[in-house]
């Protein structure tokens, strides 16, 4: 398969009055068409600030990111972040407005997708009317509306309950599958990394380094609750639990 993302040597450092304090140190790797990968590791190893970095929201301290083809890359937060007053097709409209790309076509675009995936009844809706998962799939809309190629996803299912979380979940595969889209996703859940990932990055404590990377096979491979069915699944549970140091 077509890289279309490659970072190597990535570095940040974030400088306070007692000093410099490294964050990511030499993270590398290589982001593949299709492919959904998920970067797990102890809290505060600097999972998210890889992310930040990758969609612009920090800067690096060192390093490249290569994006070929003039790749686009769109991001969705721990938070669903929806306007409460703002319909559910004003909210999924807003960034092709911030743009200036909201055309009649890109409309339609959107339209479809919440048609596709359940939500046409909802669009002259508020936010307050849906429930945590609708939400989600709301705010995985509105970062799909501006057709980006890579989706980085931080924590998205955080805020949900348990249930709710693993019906989100293969919600939000499924439709980053459909719609032919690759993903990087950061959690501290190693179940839902597992059952959803292509590939699992092992990050070390801060600074983080990458420890290791999991390609994950898994047999009669189909949706993340089924995955965690397979009988790999425990198997890599239990491997990739030991790698990471967790300190409680």
């Amino acid at each position: 398969m077509k890289k279309i993302l490659n970072i190597e040597n990535l570095r940040k450092i974030y400088h306070t009055k007692r000093g410099e304090i490294p964050a990511v140190e030499d993270f590398s790797f290589s982001l593949l068409e299709d492919e959904f990968v998920s970067i797990v590791g102890p809290s505060g190893c600097g999972k998210s600030t890889i992310l930040s970095i990758l969609c612009g929201l920090e800067e690096k301290s060192g390093g490249v990111i290569d994006l070929p083809d003039q790749r686009t890359v769109g991001y969705m937060l721990q938070q669903d972040c929806l306007f409460e007053w703002k319909t559910i097709l004003e909210n999924c409209l807003l960034g092709l407005e911030i743009r200036k790309e909201l055309t009649e076509e890109n409309k339609q675009y959107v339209l479809d997708l919440l048609e596709t995936y359940g939500l046409k009844d909802f669009i002259h809706s508020y936010p307050s009317n849906l429930s945590g998962g609708m939400r989600q799939r709301v705010a995985l809309i509105r970062t799909l509306a501006t057709k980006p190629d890579i989706l980085l996803l931080d924590e998205p299912f955080s805020a949900l309950d348990y249930q709710t979380r693993l019906a989100v979940s293969d919600d939000v595969y499924q439709i980053i599958k459909k719609e032919h889209k690759s993903a990087i996703m950061v959690t501290h859940d190693l179940a839902e990394a597992i059952s959803m990932s292509d590939r699992v990055i092992i990050l070390s404590s801060r600074p983080a380094v990458v420890k290791n990377i999991h390609e994950i096979k898994m047999t009669n491979r189909s949706t993340p609750i089924e995955n965690r069915k397979c009988k790999e699944f425990s198997e890599y549970y239990d491997l990739i639990w030991k790698e990471i140091d967790f300190h409680v």
